[in-house]
């Protein structure tokens, strides 16, 4: 599955996430997911500021087939939303690895990324 970076980790609901240089994570949807999705038409993201447990509900994307919840992959403190994706929704289907992001959040405990997913793990998982 050439369409999971490596450099990325993940999670069976199809979230990935990317560890930044200042402890912080970016978080957004993979490829796969926004696959299943088609045409992504709304996202709904959190509260900067909002303090999520691992796994809580994190936003809502709404496509033209269906509706699907955003899940935190892990517990921490959402410091910054993806703005753009208010007015360009589909970004996250043309793009989801990039400027398709959905948050940033600084995790509760950085070392909670290591036990997710790698790519070969989560190429498994949707295989």
């Amino acid at each position: 599955m050439s369409h999971i970076p490596a450099d990325l980790k993940y999670v069976a609901s199809h979230e990935w996430i990317r560890r930044e240089a200042d402890g912080t994570v970016t978080i957004g949807i993979t490829h796969h997911a926004q696959e299943l999705l088609g045409d992504i038409v709304y996202v709904e993201l959190p509260a900067v500021g909002s303090v999520l447990a691992d796994g809580a509900g994190a936003g809502v994307v709404e496509s033209v087939k269906a509706a699907s919840d955003v899940y935190s992959p892990l517990a921490g403190e959402v410091i910054e939303v993806n703005a753009a994706l208010e007015s360009a929704p589909d970004t996250a289907n043309t793009d989801p690895y990039g400027e398709g992001w959905f948050f940033k959040m600084k995790p509760a405990n950085a070392a909670d990324v290591d036990s997710l997913l790698d790519a070969d793990a989560y190429a498994k998982e949707v295989g």
